[in-house]
């Protein structure tokens, strides 16, 4: 499966990749995760909690960030176990680009799953990595939306 796209975030590129980068900041951008220890730099440990159809399940997993190009752009690698539930892995290319006073974000990814994830059929599982990602992304607007509403 493969999600692409771009979205507009009213800040500059410095603080958007500071954002991305910082786990403490990112933590909260992440639908349903609930932990994220950063490990080494550009490297963290995640737990996340996903529902994909009936399936509702923790996932324990690494992210790492690579092909560092700061604050331009980078890759984001990372797998996950979800116990019964099967695994995911994946990568996406994250590129940002710097505006009038925004930043546009640039992103390809590509997923794959295994287990009870993947018999659960793969236009179930293509709709929820979209909506997780709109999610990520509205609430990594909305950090900066609610900071400029707060100055």
């Amino acid at each position: 499966m493969i999600i692409a796209g771009e979205r507009r975030v009213p800040a500059s590129r410095q603080a958007v990749w500071h954002a991305v980068t910082d786990p403490d900041v990112l933590r909260g951008f992440i639908p349903g995760c609930q932990e994220l220890t950063q490990t080494e730099p550009y490297q963290y440990d995640a737990v996340v909690q996903v529902k994909v159809g009936p399936l509702k399940a923790n996932f324990s997993g690494r992210v790492r960030l690579t092909q560092v190009d700061a604050p331009q752009g980078c890759r984001i690698e990372g797998e996950g176990q979800g116990g019964a539930a099967g695994f995911a892995s994946g990568a996406a290319d994250l590129e940002l680009d710097e505006g009038s006073g925004d930043t546009v974000i640039r992103y390809a990814a590509e997923a794959k799953i295994g287990g009870k994830l993947a018999q659960i059929g793969s236009r179930i599982v293509t709709g929820v990595a979209e909506k997780l990602t709109q999610t990520f992304l509205d609430n990594l607007v909305n950090h900066f939306e609610q900071d400029e509403r707060a100055a």
